[in-house]
């Protein structure tokens, strides 16, 4: 018991307060990075607009089916990774929190990204990269930083702004960055009060990452409107 109790601290009061200091290299260039990624694929995983045209093909042209099967996609693919990184104590938290961290980046920028191109929007515009990245933070979070003047607007508008901002491009950057550590410290935290049943963080796990996803999806269909496919 006292081995356990050790670990359980190590994991709340240790592990999650330093999550910047278990993953030093998770700035704002790893979210750049990983959106890059997300649009023009990585290894198994397909561009953005492929897996959009892939979906839209398998529903008929049906754009809210296909819409509907990019966001259940990669709802499983973010429990799936929710559910390997989030097995195991504090001790592995060196190795699992930088992974669980770009999973999710990678996951749902991509996500994100197939919407927009399914929706008309051009993947290759620095504007609607924004937009991606904004849709990420949810509707809260984004309609703050418009109130406190960080961003000048939400997704659908950085999507179609007269010109690109490079300073909202870095302070998206930098929110999303933050966001993801937050909500892995988060999950983490829960995850220490399962620690009597390892196979229990890592459903936590799995049912975290795979809700966040969900919203996010959610939130990108509701905020990206339909333009004209050319």
């Amino acid at each position: 018991m006292a081995g356990r109790e050790s670990v359980s601290r190590l994991a709340g009061r240790y592990v999650v307060p330093r999550l910047p200091a278990l993953a030093p290299d998770l700035n704002a260039s790893f979210v750049r990075e990983a959106l890059d990624r997300a649009i023009h694929g990585i290894g198994p995983l397909a561009p953005a607009a492929v897996a959009a045209e892939r979906r839209l093909r398998d529903a008929e042209g049906h754009a809210r089916r296909a819409l509907d099967a990019i966001v259940d996609d990669h709802v499983r693919y973010a429990g799936a990774q929710g559910l390997l990184t989030s097995v195991g104590g504090a001790l592995t938290a060196v190795v699992t929190v930088p992974t669980n961290i770009t999973g999710l980046a990678l996951i749902q920028t991509r996500m994100v990204s197939a919407i927009a191109h399914l929706r008309g929007y051009d993947l290759d515009d620095p504007r609607v990269q924004d937009a991606v990245l904004a849709c990420l933070l949810g509707e809260a979070r984004v309609d703050a930083l418009v109130r406190d003047r960080k961003i000048p607007a939400p997704p659908m508008a950085l999507a179609t702004a007269p010109a690109h901002d490079p300073d909202t491009h870095r302070v998206l950057a930098a929110e999303v960055t933050a966001e993801l550590v937050a909500k892995v410290g988060g999950k983490r935290a829960a995850v220490a009060f399962t620690r009597k049943v390892p196979i229990v963080g890592g459903v936590v796990g799995m049912g975290v990452d795979g809700f966040d996803t969900w919203r996010i999806g959610d939130y990108a269909g509701s905020e990206l409107r339909p333009r004209a496919r050319r």
